[in-house]
């Protein structure tokens, strides 16, 4: 034995023993203990409710792998069934419904349709509400079903109708504030045709001449101050067995003799006015001949043959 391991093992065993050695716990104990056991109870109860709500929520809603409640998300995207309601602006590229349902749009204001360009500014708004239908584009088209047709198009410069045949049935006819370019204009079978301007004047003007036609009834121009049949470089022509023209004045004839006569009376200071008369030819063609005491339209057939 060493010296050190002697003088270690005498230096023990001279140490005074005590006769009761103290112990010192390790852990939780008191009312630190009873807390953490209330908070644990607690967390469990907090994720048993937790847990009760998520399963109700998923039952309710019926979460499925497919979607949730009328929800399918399938690979050509998202399929709803029956009535969906949206708070907040909906986001699509296509909407399109069932073969054999149709799609409805329900607003209690309005149904608005905006469409944007890359850059997010406003190109084309259609709105449906309760008073009107407005859409906002630089051109609006209405296109056949079958064909594809334009049947009306409209934009800054001008409205085009491509259909057939355009039809008005309103009690007061159309108005046009200003001119209107068409082929043909007829009334519908049993109906009156009526031309009218209140205020202006009325002018029918073609290429290749105005055609106006009445099959089955009377055909009446009425103008307030004059009316003007002009053709350029043709002719008018009246074709009817008879052509009446009333409400004509009527003038008094003077011969040269009396005329003569009573001009050397101070009391006659009327001017001389020779009166003239309509003559018709055979073939038409209209002549003014000197009035008389007859008439002289039968005497004057061979002014028909040079005319």
């Amino acid at each position: 034995m060493t010296r050190e391991q002697y003088i270690l093992a005498t230096q023990q065993n001279s140490l005074p023993r005590t006769e009761h050695p103290q112990f010192y716990p390790v852990g939780i104990y008191g009312w630190r203990k009873r807390c953490l056991y209330f908070f644990v109870l607690l967390l469990l109860v907090t994720m048993i409710v937790n847990l009760a709500m998520t399963i109700w929520i998923l039952k309710v809603m019926n979460f499925t792998v497919d979607g949730m409640g009328n929800l399918r998300v399938t690979k050509k995207g998202i399929r709803l069934e029956g009535i969906s309601e949206f708070l907040l602006p909906l986001y699509v590229k296509e909407i399109h419904s069932r073969k054999d349902s149709p799609l409805v749009l329900q607003s209690d204001r309005n149904v608005t349709v905006n469409a944007r360009n890359h850059m997010g500014q406003l190109t084309g708004q259609l709105t449906v509400g309760a008073e009107a239908v407005e859409a906002q584009c630089k051109r609006f088209e209405v296109r056949a079903s079958d064909s594809g047709k334009v049947l009306f198009s409209a934009d800054e410069d001008e409205i085009v109708i491509g259909a057939d045949r355009l039809k008005v049935t309103g009690t007061e006819g159309a108005v046009f504030g200003h001119s209107v370019e068409t082929p043909h204009i007829r009334a519908e079978p049993s109906q009156d045709l009526k031309l009218e301007s209140p205020t202006r004047s009325l002018v029918m003007e073609a290429p290749r001449g105005v055609q106006v036609n009445a099959a089955a009834g009377d055909l009446k121009a009425t103008c307030r101050k004059e009316l003007h049949l002009q053709s350029t470089e043709g002719e008018i022509f009246l074709n009817a067995d008879t052509i009446r023209l009333g409400n004509l004045p009527m003038g008094s004839f003077s011969s040269s003799s009396s005329f003569s006569s009573s001009s050397s009376s101070p009391s006659s200071s009327a001017p001389h006015q020779t009166i003239y008369e309509l003559c018709a030819c055979p073939n038409g063609k209209l002549y003014l001949s000197p009035a008389g005491a007859g008439s002289t339209c039968q005497s004057s057939s061979n002014i028909c043959l040079w005319s």
